[in-house]
């Protein structure tokens, strides 16, 4: 279903070139209430108070995508906002580590330990519910329920299910050579990014936030998402998971709910207890493009969260 999409755009689905419309006054006021917790990967803010929710945003987000959800949850959970060295203007590590995404899980592991979090809810959108997933897959007591906003174990799979990482090794490797050149311009990221959000206000700063991510770190988190297979790991995850997923964006190049559902069903084959929810209208920014039913799923799935943390 995602043919033309993989040669032309790298799967949409990785390109969350995730940028935020103006934060309301609520959110900009909690941005404040903590500053941020420096490590070599990322940066944290910490904004309320209950229970601890770790909100990790996907390929080129800072932590300010999840501005809406944050005023939202603040009153009732601890948010731990997680932005990416490299990522919407946040400076990157200088060279990109040759393991990005691991280095990264594994700081983001210790950061829970760190912190003495007791198993934290974990929201990640696309790139970040694929960092969740090997988090929980490398250490399944360290994390409480996982909500995977729009995201796959194995993205190298998606046209080819016998797809393994060492075969995918070259066509990524070729596209962290690309993309770690940069050059993109305003016309061609907007371009892009297109399938990933509807309203116009987003699309552009969705491409803002492309062009001020370092192309070097944008390219190895590719070449990493593109050369990890969590199909099998994920059977060792213990705790509820929700997936979020879309499928609208995609009608143009072929997709249907009933294709994309497919897709989704195979790759979480392993994971029995997720449980898989799909958006009739929304596309990838699933919290930008249907925020009222993205909500409501999560506000049931945190709700559930919390009783059974009791």
């Amino acid at each position: 279903m995602f043919s033309s999409i993989l040669p032309r755009a790298a799967f949409a689905l990785t390109l969350l070139l995730a940028g935020q419309a103006a934060q309301p006054a609520a959110a900009q006021a909690a941005a404040t209430q903590a500053a941020p917790a420096a490590h070599p990967a990322f940066t944290v803010q910490v904004v309320g108070k209950g229970r601890p929710v770790i909100l990790i945003p996907g390929l080129t987000c800072p932590g300010a995508v999840w501005a809406e959800t944050v005023a939202r949850y603040q009153r009732q959970y601890q948010c731990h906002v997680v932005s990416l060295a490299g990522f919407g203007g946040v400076a990157a590590q200088q060279p990109a580590p040759t393991h990005l995404l691991q280095d990264v899980r594994d700081q983001l592991l210790a950061y829970i330990k760190a912190q003495k979090l007791a198993k934290p809810t974990v929201v990640g959108h696309s790139l970040g519910g694929f960092l969740a997933l090997w988090m929980a897959s490398t250490d399944p007591a360290a994390l409480g329920p996982l909500e995977i906003v729009d995201s796959l174990p194995f993205l190298s799979a998606v046209q080819n299910p016998a797809t393994t990482a060492e075969t995918a090794r070259p066509m990524a490797a070729q596209m962290r050579q690309q993309v770690a050149q940069g050059h993109m311009t305003m016309a061609a990221e907007r371009q892009l990014v297109t399938p990933l959000v509807t309203d116009t206000a987003r699309l552009t700063q969705v491409a803002r936030w492309g062009l001020a991510s370092d192309p070097a770190t944008v390219g190895q988190a590719m070449y990493d998402m593109y050369t990890t297979d969590l199909r099998a790991d994920i059977s060792r995850i213990q705790q509820p998971v929700l997936v979020l997923s879309s499928w609208a964006g995609y009608k143009a190049y072929g997709a249907t709910k009933a294709s994309t559902l497919a897709i989704y069903t195979q790759q979480y084959a392993q994971l029995p207890q997720a449980r898989i929810e799909m958006s009739e209208d929304g596309r990838h920014f699933l919290m930008y493009d249907d925020p009222q039913w993205f909500f409501t799923q999560t506000d049931a799935f945190l709700q559930q969260a919390t009783k059974a943390g009791r």
